[in-house]
């Protein structure tokens, strides 16, 4: 086999074993999770079973995540009017990051009738990685705030991950954990505008200041030379 067919042949492998790792490791792997919730309402223990989607889109040098419920989790013995219900909840993050995400949402927009199951608008929040790493998203403890009382749902079952993001930390590094990205792609650094774009401005001040400094006593000695001529 000639070189430049060996070249080729090698070229094409790389390719293809590059593709097979490509897809051996998807960004992004999300999937609907059943969720045991125990509910503390101000009439008494309920308890629900919701599937749950967790999804997350790319946003700047984070990512949207959004969080739905398929069914509802509890139901309240009167009607609960426009926009008398507000929900919130957080989504447990584990593998390369640990803690928990707020995510919130609007208040419902129809009214919910008497003893019906409660349908949970989606919820949404920004997550920003600070490790690199796969992250996996769960769901937590559901609030659930109508008429001056607050409801509290929490797993019961142990829930798989419904979401899992192969993320980048912000500048490539790992650091620690916190704070609130869904494709796996790297982002690329925001344009810095701390302390050390003000360190260069001020560089470059001083600069402008000592050039006109040094222009200032050049004018100021060719003066006085004319001036010793002139005498």
């Amino acid at each position: 086999m000639s070189n430049r067919k060996r070249t080729a042949a090698l070229a094409t492998a790389a390719a293809l074993a590059g593709s097979a790792v490509w897809m051996a490791a998807p960004a992004a792997v999300a999937e609907v999770v059943n969720v045991d919730y125990a509910c503390k309402t101000p009439i008494g223990d309920k308890s629900a079973v919701s599937p749950i989607d967790i999804k997350g889109v790319r946003s700047g040098s984070g990512y949207k995540i959004t969080m739905s419920w398929q069914k509802g989790v509890s139901s309240s013995p009167v009607e609960l009017g426009a926009g008398s219900m507000k929900p919130s909840a957080t989504i447990k993050l584990g593998g390369a990051d640990s803690g928990t995400l707020a995510v919130t949402g609007p208040a419902n927009q129809a009214a919910i009738p008497e003893n019906t199951p409660i349908k949970i608008n989606d919820l949404s929040g920004t997550y920003t990685p600070k490790k690199t790493g796969k992250v996996t998203f769960t769901a937590g403890v559901l609030t659930i705030k109508a008429l001056g009382t607050t409801t509290t749902c929490t797993p019961t079952n142990n829930a798989a991950p419904s979401l899992t993001l192969d993320v980048t930390a912000s500048g490539g590094g790992s650091g620690t954990s916190g704070g609130t990205t869904s494709d796996g792609g790297s982002g690329g650094d925001l344009p810095q505008t701390g302390p050390e774009d003000s360190a260069i401005a001020l560089g470059t001040l001083g600069g402008t200041v000592l050039l006109a400094g040094a222009a200032g006593t050049l004018w100021l000695t060719r003066r006085d030379r004319t001036a010793r001529v002139h005498r």
